[in-house]
């Protein structure tokens, strides 16, 4: 059994999106390589709603799945053909964008909006798939309690305890509180992808202090070990998949596998043809 070692350290940088949220951006472009199949990872962190309410009015969407997971908060979300629903504290949102979705996310007023939102490249062959939503509620999250560790398992398995299965990439995904001046160690499977985020409080791995809002890259290995300072709590989010190792093309909101692919979704976007299949609920 080989622990695994930091390979990159990736500190999320204030930035704005949608109608102008402001938000912390950690993955994106320039990681895609090196996270496969992660693509981008966005931190929501504001007790100030006049950060969020502008939201993402609606936006189109195409070969990827986004993951929106909310520790407190909450989002209205609906799409164009008028499906609607809500994400609220302590569930998520697993959406399958697949062939083609427009939809829009508008997070309402809270006293904190603590959450994130990360997307999941599809594979060639799922590209183009139905699109879906795979609306996750608090139920349907595994909780595995221990001496130093409340574990949230909202998919994959964390010991004897299971989250939901994805339709797609069967990635793995925890929500880990630890204890002040705890530590734990956890499995991995050796080959895939395997990173953390820290969402709240800081935490020390491989003696080495890495601040909040930081994504944490792995080499290959058998387990990871995060520890959290003396005195203060640490959380952090654990996410392990399976890369693709496919091509990347991608444009805004749209991921496909060439730039040929890419150019006839905005051209069906600008001619009305992008949607192909009714989301199923």
């Amino acid at each position: 059994m080989s622990d695994r070692k930091i390979l990159k350290i990736i500190r999320g940088r204030a930035a704005t999106d949608g109608a102008g949220v402001n938000l912390v951006r950690v993955l994106g472009n320039d990681t895609v390589r090196d996270f496969d199949p992660f693509l981008m990872l966005d931190s929501f962190d504001s007790d100030n709603p006049e950060d969020y309410l502008a939201g993402f009015p609606m936006h189109p969407h195409r070969g990827i799945e986004t993951v929106t997971y909310l520790i407190s908060g909450e989002i209205d979300h609906e799409d164009s053909l008028g499906n609607k629903g809500k994400i609220s504290s302590g569930q998520s949102q697993w959406m399958t964008a697949g062939s083609g979705i427009m939809h829009q996310e508008m997070p309402q007023p809270s006293e904190r909006m603590l959450g994130v939102q990360l997307w999941i490249n599809l594979p060639k062959r799922d590209k183009m798939t139905d699109p879906r939503y795979f609306n996750i509620t608090e139920d349907m999250i595994g909780e595995k309690r221990t001496d130093t560790a409340d574990i949230k398992v909202i998919s994959g398995e964390y010991q004897d305890v299971g989250g939901v299965r994805p339709h797609h990439i069967q990635a793995t995904y925890y929500d880990v509180l630890l204890k002040e001046g705890s530590s734990i160690t956890i499995d991995t499977i050796r080959d895939e992808t395997v990173f953390v985020f820290l969402i709240e409080g800081d935490a020390v791995i491989e003696g080495i202090s890495i601040p909040e809002k930081t994504a944490v890259l792995f080499s290959k290995g058998d387990t990871v070990s995060v520890r959290s300072p003396e005195g203060r709590k640490s959380r952090f989010l654990f996410l392990s998949g399976e890369p693709l190792g496919e091509n990347v093309a991608w444009g805004g909101p749209i991921v496909m596998n060439t730039e040929e692919e890419l150019g006839l979704a905005f051209a069906e976007l600008r001619s009305g043809t992008f949607i192909k299949h009714r989301p199923v609920m």
